[in-house]
């Protein structure tokens, strides 16, 4: 593999032929491959442009090799055969491997608890076991490429590089003990920054997991203004120093800085991408770092449908609900069930703004009954789009006919909304 880096000029975006240019570039000196694996993001990340980029790798390869592709699903639903030509063209449906998370992994080792005691200041001193899919590992593919976005991320702090691997084609102990492990630490000292304790975790079982796996990451930083999506950087190379730099153009490009906090936060979240809470509730971890005490946050989605997007995970979420973080630790305590899905037990803190903010979910497909059940607040979605229509609200702040002032966010999944006072003199760091 040849390992580069492309930025934008200013901030027009790397267009498509030089995206094409470098992917080609990155594989034109590799020779004698027969067999390559594409790990790649499922539809919740269609913004990432994984789906372009996956695209063109497969038809620079495969006249002379057998290309399939990995969805790095960790515990999302599988894609469909229709998601998968939206998002990744005419690659095949016969060449998606679905990560199955609870059957399809082989064990690697194991993290000490010593050493997850150490990077997380003796929060969790807990071992971690590290499974990771049999064909990343079992020697099938002589080249793999693990493509996705590098974007604020609730659990680790900067998604993607080896989460890709460890997360999104885990298995149990690691996708559990990681949520686990970034939930006792805190959203508020985890999101938009790089070396925190799950990331941590992340480098030891690389170093010593992975030294054999003909590993390359293939990393973007994209936003998407009108819904189109604009690459801002393209990082190819397995060294962590691409990763760094990926990190540090996010830090740039996808971290929204308000002077002071909101109000009242309303965010969309669209029916294509989010059918469940379990995805939907990036409209809490990225805002909630932006929303004052006392505020609202009102969450359009007329596309939920659901709360988990394991069918094991979902009965967990109506049982329980958002409830805090102090009562979710009670719980895992006190109830088996929740003990053994600690990544369950981990959403349910993430969900819960801990009675500081108010959360509203707006739903055409859940009932009153069942969001409520959760601990959210409710507003029938056509009653709530009438107020706050998102085919006329811009992003950013608006005024509302009654006078309100409202902050709209259309896609949540490509930032992280917070007050300055929060990162004052670290991003970009």
């Amino acid at each position: 593999m040849t390992e580069l880096i492309l930025e934008e000029k200013g901030h027009a975006g790397i267009t498509g032929a030089q995206l094409a240019k470098a992917i080609k570039q990155s594989v034109a000196g590799c020779q004698g491959l027969k067999r390559v694996l594409l790990v790649v993001p499922d539809y919740t990340r269609y913004h990432s442009n994984a789906g372009n980029i996956a695209n063109l790798y497969y038809h620079f390869l495969e006249p002379g090799c057998h290309v399939n592709l990995l969805v790095a699903l960790g515990t999302h639903a599988a894609m469909t055969p229709d998601e998968c030509r939206h998002m990744y063209g005419d690659i095949p449906f016969d060449r998606f491997i679905m990560h199955n998370w609870r059957k399809d992994t082989v064990h690697l080792g194991t993290v000490p608890g010593k050493f997850v005691a150490k990077v997380s200041g003796n929060l969790l001193d807990t071992s971690i076991d590290v499974e990771v899919s049999r064909h990343v590992m079992q020697g099938e593919y002589d080249l793999v490429l693990s493509v996705g976005q590098v974007v604020p991320h609730e659990i680790v702090g900067m998604a993607n590089q080896s989460k890709n691997i460890f997360v999104g084609c885990g298995g149990f102990s690691i996708i559990n003990l990681s949520h686990m492990l970034g939930a006792f630490y805190g959203m508020e000292r985890i999101m938009g920054r790089d070396k925190t304790p799950v990331r941590q975790v992340f480098d030891y079982a690389q170093e010593h997991f992975l030294k054999k796996v003909p590993l390359c990451y293939v990393l973007t930083v994209t936003t998407a203004p009108g819904g189109n999506i604009c690459t801002h950087g393209l990082y190819i190379g397995r060294g962590r120093k691409y990763f760094e730099a990926a990190v540090a153009k996010a830090q740039q490009t996808n971290m929204i800085l308000v002077d002071k906090p909101l109000k009242k936060v309303v965010v969309y979240l669209n029916e294509t991408e989010f059918r469940s809470t379990w995805i939907g509730n990036k409209s809490i971890y990225r805002t909630r770092m932006a929303i004052a005490d006392g505020g609202e946050l009102i969450v359009l989605a007329p596309g939920v449908e659901k709360f988990g997007e394991d069918a094991e995970i979902d009965p967990l979420i109506r049982k329980y609900g958002y409830c805090g973080r102090e009562k979710v630790l009670q719980l895992v305590e006190e109830n088996a069930d929740l003990r053994d899905s600690l990544s369950a037990a981990a959403h349910l803190i993430h969900g819960s703004s801990d009675g500081r903010f108010s959360i509203t979910y707006c739903t055409q497909h859940l009932t009153k009954q069942e969001v409520e059940r959760a601990l959210f607040g409710y507003l029938p979605y056509q009653q709530a789009a009438r107020m706050y229509n998102p085919q006329k609200l811009l992003d950013g702040f608006n005024t509302l006919p009654n006078g309100d002032e409202i902050y709209y966010i259309s896609k949540p999944s490509l930032g992280l909304w917070a007050s300055k006072d929060k990162f004052e003199g670290e991003r970009g760091m």
